[in-house]
């Protein structure tokens, strides 16, 4: 299995549009030791040729073009065979909306998801310019479901990740346990395992059971901190608050990485306020130390 990061920062890229943190600066104009990121989105195959993306990102017409086994190979052809969605939010999918010239895609999610993305909205009719325009298939909960059109290479199970409804449908609907996943995503030839878990809100007996095996683990690297934005003055909210496990402190989601058995652990979803983002903090020797590395845009792993 072949899996490459398109996109490795949270909702807003790094630099984020409307912000001035010191680490936003920092990288604008050079002067610190980090590089911008895009929204996150991971392309995995199984052979090279016909891929997978996990989340459509609003940068998804750059991520594409970024990494050129991605390119069409026939005057329209695209060797995507499918997006993976593991929530609604709109850093995860309003890069579907990008994908409206007329091309057949398919799209994997959980009811919740779908139902979130397509009721009342408007905007989803730019998908259905013809019969067929996008093919939703089912993620049911702990059950493995093949990838791609043979089924021959890739199968994936969602695992409820602890997590929240997308902020645009908090007021709208009640919450419920297709709302946000993790994925294992097993190459049937070889038998190595991706758990893929980019929002978590903590601990629970799903995750455990969903890392057990996993051989490479992709984790949420939001926030280093649960005050982070609070600290910066530029929210009021906490980590948890907003569904994800801090990093730091004897609580935080690093230790219990560093337990894991999976022989690469990679932090994504890392937003712009984190100083793991800085090549030579502290946070980041810290990640180092803990045996986990931080995900960047264009990074490429092999299992």
């Amino acid at each position: 299995m072949i899996v490459r990061v398109l996109g490795s920062a949270a909702g807003g890229g790094f630099p984020q549009w409307n912000c001035g943190c010191p680490n936003c600066r920092g990288v604008r104009t050079g002067t610190i030791k980090a590089k911008p990121r895009t929204q996150e989105s991971v392309a995995i195959s199984a052979d090279g040729a016909s891929w997978i993306l996990i989340n459509a990102s609003p940068e998804i017409r750059q991520q594409l073009e970024s990494f050129d086994p991605l390119w069409p190979r026939e005057p329209r052809h695209w060797p995507v065979a499918g997006i993976v969605l593991t929530n609604g939010d709109l850093d995860h999918c309003l890069g579907l909306l990008s994908l409206r010239e007329s091309h057949p895609i398919v799209v994997y999610a959980t009811q919740a998801t779908r139902d979130g993305f397509t009721e009342g909205n408007a905007l989803y009719r730019t998908l259905e310019r013809f019969p067929g325009q996008v093919t939703w298939r089912a993620l049911g909960l702990g059950e493995e479901t093949s990838l791609g059109n043979d089924g021959a290479g890739l199968g994936i199970t969602a695992w409820p990740a602890p997590g929240k409804l997308p902020l645009h449908l908090e007021r709208h609907r009640e919450p419920s346990s297709g709302d946000s996943v993790g994925l294992v995503i097993r190459d049937r030839r070889t038998g190595g395992r991706l758990a893929y878990f980019s929002g978590v809100a903590g601990p629970s007996p799903q995750l455990d059971a969903a890392l057990a095996d996993a051989d490479v683990v992709f984790f949420d690297g939001t926030f280093w901190s649960s005050d982070e934005l609070i600290a910066a003055g530029l929210g009021t909210r906490r980590a948890e608050d907003m569904a994800h496990w801090p990093l730091g402190g004897t609580q935080g989601s690093l230790p219990y990485l560093a337990g894991l058995k999976a022989r690469r652990r990679v932090l994504i979803h890392v937003n712009n306020t984190n100083p793991i983002l800085r090549d030579d903090s502290d946070e980041r020797q810290s990640v180092a130390n803990a045996g986990a590395e931080v995900a960047e845009d264009g990074m490429e792993i092999a299992l």
